[in-house]
């Protein structure tokens, strides 16, 4: 029998395989189940960002942060989830929390592409 632990580690090493659709196929079915586990949730979003399903991902990684506001990664990809659906504004917001929290180089750089596409004369 398959445990909600194996069919995360399991997945985990999908996603890290470059196989996005197959990590969801095991995630999914257990999605209820992992609702409060942050770090399950932030696997089952990166499954959803990398297979495009943005808007699902956004919805992962905002539980995540409602979970655990200081989780930098979570606010970053959040940032990145809205990035890519055009809610530049949104990801501002996630990229200024997530460079305040942490000095990743990464961070800053996201921030500073998004400020500069929403600057009127471009940056």
């Amino acid at each position: 029998m398959t445990t909600t632990f194996d069919r995360y580690r399991f997945a985990q090493v999908l996603l890290d395989g470059g196989e996005p659709l197959e990590a969801l196929a095991l995630l999914q079915p257990v999605e209820e189940e992992i609702d409060g586990n942050a770090a399950a949730l932030l696997l089952l979003g990166r499954a959803y960002f990398r297979s495009a399903q943005l808007e699902r991902a956004r919805e992962a990684f905002a539980r995540v942060v409602a979970l655990d506001p200081t989780d930098t990664y979570a606010r970053f990809l959040l940032g990145r989830a809205l990035e890519r659906q055009s809610r530049l504004g949104e990801a501002q917001v996630q990229y200024r929390v997530a460079v305040a929290m942490s000095d990743r180089p990464e961070y800053r750089e996201r921030l500073d592409e998004v400020t500069g596409r929403l600057e009127p004369d471009g940056g």
